[in-house]
């Protein structure tokens, strides 16, 4: 297995790279395909196009929560087992991994389905948004399957060391979302569905791409029929880990749909579309934090599978390092021109204004972020379940949902703007108290004051 793994080397930084250049055009590549869309009915269908795919996309974040747990939870242990040298166990999880996905996903789509009209008033969609709505989530929900499985596939492929084939997978998929969203909006007048059946006929393009590679025998792993046989004791490691990435993901789809209902009270359809349109922005400006942390994950945990804690620790400094660099550059990027962005979704100078106004409080915080994110990961590497929770999940559960339900009963719709940088400042001070007793422990362990189970 030796001559397939590309973690056995001193020049962590170089590897670092290796793995997170891949994964950040991945990651724009994926985050695409919600914009795209985004853009486009926002030019062709107008505001109320954009409110919909609002509403819309808290649903949307459980499919993708789905694919991280499994996702995350499945990496985390197949890079250790790889580190181990144990590439038996590694397959056994990579297929413990694909059969929940399947059965997560079915039961989502089916709930979603049974009573699509409860599920968006519920969200906060109002009489003139909801027909728009629902012709967009009853596509989405027939593909949620495509979605789920784009986002897992992503994560396990590059736990495995191959960060380009994710890549290429993302790029095909974004690059036909486009050309398919040109042509069923523009000339087909297709709406929001037309935006629908290209998100998920690129989905599904994509998700074939990475079957393929595993089939082609080209993979450091094999799926194996016997594999996809769920082992209880696998499924929970995956579960115990992942979970933070699942509840992170419900809990941020929960604050979406509070924070919809809220600017409908106080701002009407035009504050949805406003938030909706910060929202994709946000997706761009998390992206060098999220990337750095899926470029460190498969580092950390084979170093730490192999006990080779001197490059697991050299490789975290280098990822916070980088994370906080580009998440400032993206601050002052996004802070000094939010209008330019704003009006690449919609040109009508009301919105674009709330935009502008909302933005620049919304992303005040960003250059902590960067850390945020590269120690959550960290944590979820070391097989930290406990620690990965409280990281992941306290932004959103103990932070942003009370803010953002306390502060506009003051201030309105600026307490909801403000609600996000002092949810970031609250979320460092947490991170950082749990991130330095790891440290700690890497150093000890190090040094060998310690064994690994201590």
């Amino acid at each position: 297995m030796s001559k397939h793994t590309v973690f056995d080397t001193d020049n962590i930084g170089k590897l670092l790279l290796k793995l997170t250049i891949p994964a950040f055009i991945g990651m724009v590549v994926i985050t695409l395909y919600n914009v795209v869309d985004t853009i486009f009915v926002g030019q062709y269908v107008g505001q109320l196009g954009i409110a919909a795919l609002s509403i819309v996309f808290p649903i949307q974040m459980l499919s993708m929560g789905i694919g991280q747990m499994m996702g995350m939870g499945g990496a985390a242990l197949i890079s250790m087992a790889i580190g181990q040298g144990d590439k038996t166990s590694a397959e056994r999880i990579l297929g413990n991994a694909i059969t929940p996905t399947i059965f997560f996903s079915a039961v989502l789509m089916i709930f979603g389905l049974s009573n699509m009209d409860f599920w968006l008033r519920l969200i906060g969609a109002s009489e003139d948004v909801l027909p728009l709505a629902t012709d967009y989530l009853q596509i989405i929900l027939i593909g949620m399957f495509f979605q789920t499985f784009a986002m897992a596939f992503n994560v396990l492929i590059r736990a495995e060391g191959n960060a380009r084939v994710p890549m290429i997978s993302m790029i095909i998929g974004a690059v036909l979302n486009i050309i398919l969203d040109a042509i069923f909006i523009i000339p087909l007048e297709m709406g929001v569905a037309g935006a629908a059946w290209a998100t998920i006929i690129a989905q599904m393009v994509s998700v074939a791409y990475c079957v393929v590679y595993y089939l082609s025998g080209k993979s450091l792993l094999k799926i194996y029929l016997k594999n996809l046989l769920i082992d209880w004791k696998i499924l929970g490691s995956i579960l115990s880990i992942g979970v933070s990435s699942f509840i992170m993901m419900m809990a941020s789809s929960i604050c979406a749909i509070i924070i919809n209902r809220v600017l409908n009270q106080y701002g009407g359809d035009i504050a949805i579309s406003a938030y909706g349109i910060i929202n994709r922005i946000v997706m761009f400006a998390l992206m060098p934090g999220m990337v750095i942390g899926q470029g460190l994950q498969p580092i950390l945990g084979f170093n730490y599978g192999a006990r080779r804690y001197d490059r697991g620790l050299k490789a975290l400094k280098i990822a916070i390092i980088w994370a906080t660099v580009f998440c400032t550059i993206a601050f002052a990027v996004l802070y000094t021109f939010p209008e330019f962005f704003a009006r690449i979704f919609n040109s009508d100078p009301e919105l674009v204004a709330l935009t502008v106004y909302g933005a620049r409080r919304v992303f005040i915080m960003l250059p902590v972020v960067g850390f945020i994110m590269v120690g959550s990961t960290m944590f979820q590497a070391l097989g930290k379940p406990v620690q990965a929770f409280m990281s992941t999940v306290s932004r959103t559960v103990l932070f942003l949902i009370p803010l953002v339900l306390i502060l506009p009963h003051f201030w309105q719709m600026e307490g909801v703007w403000w609600a996000f940088p002092i949810t970031d400042i609250l979320t460092f001070s947490l991170v950082l108290s749990l991130f330095i007793p790891q440290i700690r422990q890497l150093i000890r362990l190090r040094k060998g004051q310690l064994t690994v189970g201590e």
